[in-house]
């Protein structure tokens, strides 16, 4: 079994592994017995995949398929044609026909789904003991919590049997199982990421995220999923945002008044120190009105979105349900209409208080979770240790923000120490290369695996758009067709580290027509005494 970033991987393949015979060994050395997973990708699964893959190859070249053989995993709520989708609920469980959006923009670019991870029951949760699957193990020490809801696929990742895996994050779900495991946790802006093949757990809320090994990785992942999908009435295009201040100059805030344990308020505290050494100011600053914000997700009407998504089960066979989900799913009856409209109007009320931190302030240094609590401490208080695991996450997203989540320390009994760094939303550029500052500075392995970030300057970063503006010299380029945002060769743009200018159109007197024997279609675009307006996009 290959154990490795995306970088090791691909230096496999170009020394001459075949992906026929790597992909079977990786998928023999997983184990239905593992309760990471919900399932795994059959032999003849594999081979289709494999199929796929040599026909992508052969017909763009090997150098255009950025994951080219990379083996991922995806979290159960989430479509993989031929895969049964689960939600972690045996009842509710369906045969997916189609690829998500996102499973099938990373498949486009060479990746191969290894398996399907176990979750907290219909995404509900931070804990990863929530699931008749079985409860998913933390890496580091087996009495503790994996965090959730993404349980599953930061396991496998922590334990380098994927190189990433995606997640979901409505209150924290990607960010906490990668802070209880020392790995890098990519939670995007509401609406970056398309949710078509999810099964929502809050949909104006919900984000599918990435969990990897190291920065670079994560963000290499998240520029190829990301892109507006027509089909998905939430998603939103990437605006273009100012160039990110280098970390010099970085205005930092952090929690005053923090209940953490005592390990990890030594932890927070060295790590402040240190950034504070590197940065233009640090400060503490009052979350009382992020905390009221966090109050709203999971004592508010916002439990009712929860319901919508689990509503086939809820509503005909609500003892399929677990009993602590089912609880939680019950405390939507408490809430009428006219509630959500006023949680509504003081959510917006609140939104205008919060911004006014990004006046004085570039980004939030938050502990990704208070504590590290145990096994039995959950059993015996599901719902009060659940809440006090989202106490620096649950805000996030109703203020549509953007996060990451990096390991930061070890402590002294060899458990892993991890923070977030928060910011508004469609800064995940920035995020990124101040993450790659933290991470080379702290230089932890992923997980429990030796694998540590290669050397990347963060004035150079990953080989993808968003992340990095161009160096040099740039063009302008009209791109038609497959080429365009959410379409299945917009990753070659992105590959050759090209940025979204805007759409447009062009004169009125052109026709598209699809090239025959091309796959998929390439465009012709030719001027016509009968055309139109074509729609195009500018890519720099």
């Amino acid at each position: 079994m290959l154990i490795g970033t995306l970088e090791d991987w691909k230096s496999a393949y170009t020394q001459g592994a075949a992906p026929q015979e790597l992909l079977e060994q990786q998928r023999q050395a997983c184990s239905t017995q593992d309760t990471a997973w919900i399932s795994l990708a059959t032999a003849e699964q594999l081979q289709q995949q494999i199929a796929d893959l040599q026909a992508l190859e052969q017909a763009h070249g090997r150098e255009q398929l950025p994951l080219f053989g990379i083996p991922f995993a995806v979290k159960d709520n989430i479509d993989v044609a031929g895969f049964r989708t689960t939600a972690a609920c045996e009842d509710f469980a369906y045969v997916a026909q189609e690829d998500a959006f996102v499973v099938n923009r990373l498949k486009q670019a060479g990746a191969i789904v290894m398996g399907k991870t176990n979750l907290d029951q219909f995404a509900t949760g931070l804990v990863g003991t929530r699931s008749p699957y079985g409860i998913v193990l933390n890496t580091f020490d087996a009495q503790l919590i994996s965090g959730g809801s993404s349980s599953g696929s930061a396991s496998v990742v922590a334990r380098g049997i994927v190189p990433f895996a995606l997640s979901t994050d409505t209150a924290g779900s990607g960010r906490v199982p990668a802070g209880f495991n020392q790995i890098v946790g990519l939670k995007p802006t509401p609406g970056a990421v398309s949710s078509t093949g999810l099964v929502q757990a809050c949909r104006t809320l919900d984000c599918i995220g990435v969990l990897a090994c190291t920065v670079a990785d994560s963000a290499l992942v998240m520029a190829i999923m990301e892109g507006f999908d027509p089909t998905d009435c939430y998603s939103k295009p990437r605006p273009v945002v100012a160039p990110p201040k280098p970390l010099a100059q970085l205005r930092v805030a952090v929690p005053a008044g923090r209940e953490l344990s005592s390990s990890y308020e030594q932890a927070f505290t060295e790590f402040s120190g240190q950034l504070q050494a590197q940065t233009a100011q640090l400060g503490e600053v009052s979350f009382d009105s992020l905390f009221e914000v966090a109050s709203l997700l999971y004592y508010g009407p916002w439990v009712a979105e929860r319901v919508v998504g689990a509503r086939r089960i809820y509503g005909a066979q609500p003892q399929s349900l677990l009993p602590v989900i089912r609880q939680v799913l019950d405390v939507a009856q408490q809430f009428s209409a006219a509630d959500t409209f006023a949680a509504q109007y003081r959510l917006e009320a609140l939104k205008r208080e919060v911004e006014k931190i990004w006046q004085q302030w570039d980004v939030l240094c938050v502990p990704t979770a208070p504590r590290h609590p145990r096994i039995d401490e959950v059993i015996q208080e599901p719902i009060a240790v659940n809440s006090e695991m989202g106490i620096y996450t649950n805000f996030v997203n109703l203020l549509g923000w953007s996060a990451i989540a990096v390991p930061a320390a070890k402590l002294p009994d060899g458990l892993p120490f991890g923070i977030t760094l928060i910011a508004p939303g469609w800064r995940e550029p920035e995020l990124v290369r101040w993450a790659l500052h933290i991470e080379q500075q702290v230089g932890l392995s992923a997980g429990v695996t030796q694998l540590r970030a290669r050397h990347v300057k963060a004035e150079v970063g990953p080989a993808q758009s968003w992340v990095v503006p161009a160096q040099g010299p740039t063009l302008e380029l009209a791109v038609v067709g497959a080429h365009l945002r959410g379409m299945p060769l917009n990753h070659e743009l992105l590959a050759c580290g090209a940025r979204f200018v805007k759409e447009t159109r062009t004169a009125d007197h052109y026709r598209l027509y699809a090239l025959p024997g091309t796959t998929p279609p390439k465009p012709g675009l030719a001027t016509a005494d009968d055309g139109a307006p074509v729609v195009v996009e500018v890519w720099e």
